[in-house]
């Protein structure tokens, strides 16, 4: 791209050296950059970007845009300072992709839980729709059905306009987004034109880097308060009307706000309840009549995540009788209540939880068809929130037998880690197994014809990280592993 037109989206600056011709690719990672390429020093959580400036000139980079003067060779590469690198990078990275989520109809969920599901309902919604759609978060990135890894919920700046704009080569219209509360603090989200924003809830998360409920509430805020004010521009905040962040939220937003919920009165309505162990049914009341609905998802939680899915598609325009029709169709979402296959008397459930709440719902979730024992096994990650570990034994308690293990160790001990999480429980009936696999083994190894085994913490992860390793680790291999092993030669009144 040519240089003095890139840059000209920087109203501040100070350029040193000789400018090039042309920037080929824009780089925050200095062991990325290649000739021709321009490096951006960006302070981060843990590393600075400015203490690797010279390996990114050393590979080749021909600009480096910096928030001090640096020590280098003007005379072969120019050097540019600005007041706030990442701040610069958003712009930067917008025009030299060129804008792409302006392309599209950008969707942004935030939320403590529910993100993962209402984003991969909606995707799945507009697939089946047969429309064009991407979809990022805590499983990847997934433009219509190809997946790609990413390290983060919410990526980070670059990368998030590098992959819209590969979504918008690829034909896509919709791009649907998990929007996690350190991305919208460390301004990931910078340059990313929302279109529809949806909030699902907010409970104890992410307290070891937010410090209090009320810094992480507001910090969730600025997704609706960064919309603007042009109300020339058609955007819609969708809000879950029994949380209470509601009215907050309602009050950050000068846009239009539509509501759902099952307990106030909302936009959004969903009554006369019915769980089950092949799914949920409700009545519908929305602002296009009055429908039923049938999901093969499980629970109350579920219940609201299918409300934000409907709600904030009927936003950008789809009507509530094909949505409805569409949802019937969608199966599990995966590694969320998700139940696994297993030829054996007990029934296994993969959830994800790893909040208090979440552990609460997924519980709950299985209580109107319980015949005999719940059997949870919890975990929680090392390195992180050490506020909510007995808060989330508290809630598994609601089990009758709890097995307390480890998500990720990471680099602390493992027996510091389960005490502190020991120090909630309400019950006698548990034990501490620090190695996952063992937990689940034993887990199964319980199993009693009609019991639930409900396996929460990782998901669909296919890691571990132990140490600074990610090592391999898939919680329905081994709960498919455990089963065989224990059910061998057993043969399904069914079958």
């Amino acid at each position: 791209m040519d240089t003095r037109l890139l840059l000209s989206c920087l109203k501040v600056k100070k350029i040193y050296g000789r400018l090039p011709e042309k920037i080929n690719n824009l780089e925050q990672d200095s062991r990325k950059v290649n000739t021709g390429d321009l490096f951006i020093c960006t302070p981060g959580f843990t590393v600075d970007g400015h203490d690797f400036y010279e390996e990114a000139l050393s590979n080749g980079a021909s600009i480096i845009v910096s928030e001090r003067h640096l020590e280098m060779d003007l005379n072969s590469s120019a050097l540019i300072v600005v007041n706030d690198t990442k701040k610069a990078m958003a712009l930067l990275a917008n025009k030299f992709y060129d804008y792409p989520s302006s392309k599209m109809t950008a969707y942004g969920v935030t939320g403590t839980n529910g993100k993962t599901s209402v984003t991969t309902l909606m995707h799945a919604m507009l697939r089946k729709e047969g429309k064009t759609a991407a979809l990022s978060g805590t499983n990847g990135i997934k433009i219509n059905d190809e997946m790609f890894p990413s390290d983060n919920t919410t990526c980070d700046i670059l990368t998030n306009q590098r992959e819209l704009k590969k979504a918008v080569t690829s034909g896509v219209e919709n791009m649907v987004m998990e929007v996690s509360s350190h991305g919208i603090e460390q301004g990931r989200l910078h340059g990313i034109d929302f279109d529809v924003v949806t909030f699902t809830n907010l409970s104890h998360e992410h307290l070891d880097y937010h410090h209090t409920m009320e810094k992480y509430g507001y910090t969730k805020g600025l997704l609706f308060a960064q919309l603007g004010n042009n109300l020339q521009n058609a955007k819609i905040v969708v809000l879950n009307r029994d949380d209470p962040w509601y009215s907050a939220y309602k009050g950050m937003t000068a846009y239009e706000v539509i509501s759902y919920g099952i307990k106030e009165d909302a936009n959004f309505f969903a009554e006369n309840i019915l769980y089950n162990e092949d799914g949920t049914h409700y009545t519908l009341h929305s602002p296009e009549g009055t429908y039923q609905v049938e999901t093969s998802l499980l629970g109350e939680f579920n219940v609201y995540n299918s409300l934000a899915a409907i709600a904030s598609l009927y936003a950008d325009g789809y009507s509530v009788s094909e949505l409805v029709t569409i949802l019937k169709t969608v199966a599990f979402v995966p590694g969320r209540m998700e139940k696994v296959e297993i030829n054996a008397p007990a029934t296994v459930y993969l959830d994800y939880a790893h909040t208090p709440d979440a552990i609460e719902k997924s519980i709950q979730s299985v209580l109107p068809f319980k015949k005999r024992k719940i059997i949870f096994v919890a975990g929680t990650g090392g390195d992180r929130d050490k506020g909510k570990r007995p808060f989330m034994a508290e809630k598994a308690s609601k089990a009758d037998y709890v097995i307390l293990t480890i998500n990720d160790p990471r680099y602390e001990d493992t027996e510091e880690i389960l005490r502190a999480m020991e120090k909630g429980m309400q019950h006698n009936s548990y034990v501490l197994i620090a190695d996952r696999r063992e937990a689940i083994s034993h887990a199964i190894e319980l199993a009693e014809p009609d019991d639930i085994v409900i396996v929460a913490g990782k998901g669909p992860e296919d890691y571990q990280i132990i140490g600074g390793e990610k090592l391999p680790h898939n919680d329905i291999e081994i709960i498919k592993e455990s089963s065989a092993k224990k059910y061998a030669g057993f043969v399904s009144n069914t079958d």
